[in-house]
């Protein structure tokens, strides 16, 4: 990484919505890919980042992830050649620049790394030592979450307070600030690296979701999964807790290129979500498994199929009679989006 790429960065800024520079390397806007939210206009989950000498950029709502020179092209054909040359009077190799390139000179980084703070959740009361007429401890009572998860749900007194002392300014006016539920997202060593806040009043976002480290994919459950066998994806966290080797990644995007072959993708049962069966569609064209729901399954998720009296064994079961692959996945894709 040289200036020639923090000049770019500038200059692909104006086509970037709400753009903002986080870091000495970390830059954040709305995904240009997938326009990260058709709803709120204000989110903003695409990033540029450092790694080692190179900038990357990633979206934490569709998972794409390119280099920064792709996304300069994808933003700007005349730009992206302008960039080129650039790096090719900068003491290139005379290679079309695509990310990786030899340097004359090499550019070593000696910067100290920093060492971020683990964060705790010590301080707050986890659902299993809470009285059970407690209103935030109901919702797991009335959802009837596996009791195995209390100790890692958390009751957070004061939402934007506790978040602000982890990111600062992360919400710049305390006013309205609430208690809500925090549900952590943990690395496979079981560092905390995001947390959701989960509303149990009458706010108007159920859920608001702290992204601590910004190059780690958003996946909730790597700390509880066996790689070695197949790994189930969901899109909500409260789902993954009722089956087995089961991660969520809070969106409704479920693919996972870094596991491609060791998962099966679980997504809600709404045939007639148009946006739901997009992304199935793409799953499929992709060569993911993916289970589709048989029509003798009414409910949306496998909290409700819980709820209707359904057990986890028997939802496990239904996963695994009906995933499909390849062709016979889209055959079978084709009758269910129109049931």
């Amino acid at each position: 990484m040289n200036y020639i790429d923090t000049k770019y960065i500038s200059l692909i800024s104006p086509r970037l919505r709400n753009f903002t520079k986080k870091g000495d390397f970390l830059w954040n806007f709305s995904c240009p890919y997938c326009g990260d939210s058709q709803k709120n206009r204000k989110k903003a989950r695409g990033f540029v980042y450092r790694t080692k000498n190179d900038l990357f950029y990633k979206c934490h709502n569709c998972a794409m992830g390119t280099t920064l020179p792709k996304l300069i092209e994808y933003l700007d054909s005349n730009l992206y050649k302008e960039y080129q040359m650039e790096m090719f009077k900068d003491g290139k190799d005379g290679k079309e620049y695509r990310g990786n390139y030899k340097v004359k000179t090499p550019d070593f980084d000696f910067t100290a790394p920093a060492f971020k703070k683990k964060v705790s959740f010590a301080g707050l009361k986890s659902l299993a030592h809470m009285n059970d007429n407690h209103p935030a401890k109901k919702i797991f009572l009335e959802r009837r979450l596996p009791r195995e998860a209390w100790n890692d749900i958390y009751f957070c007194p004061k939402f934007f307070e506790f978040t602000n002392g982890l990111v600062k300014n992360k919400f710049p006016s305390l006013d309205g600030d609430h208690p809500r539920l925090i549900i952590p997202f943990r690395k496979r060593d079981g560092e905390i690296f995001a947390y959701q806040g989960r509303a149990f009043g009458d706010e108007p976002q159920k859920y608001i979701t702290i992204i601590l480290d910004e190059t780690h994919p958003k996946i909730f459950g790597l700390d509880r999964v066996d790689f070695s066998n197949d790994v189930y994806v969901m899109e909500g966290p409260f789902d993954s807790l009722f089956i087995d080797n089961t991660i969520a990644v809070a969106q409704s995007d479920l693919r996972l290129p870094d596991y491609k072959e060791k998962v099966i993708l679980v997504p809600d049962n709404e045939p007639r979500n148009k946006e739901v069966c997009k992304q199935i569609k793409r799953c499929i064209d992709e060569g993911y498994r993916v289970c589709l729901w048989p029509s003798s399954v009414e409910e949306k998720d496998v909290n409700d199929m819980i709820l209707g009296g359904k057990t986890s064994v028997e939802i496990r079961e239904l996963i695994h009679s009906n995933t499909h692959h390849g062709l016979e996945a889209l055959t079978v894709f084709s009758s269910w989006k129109r049931t």
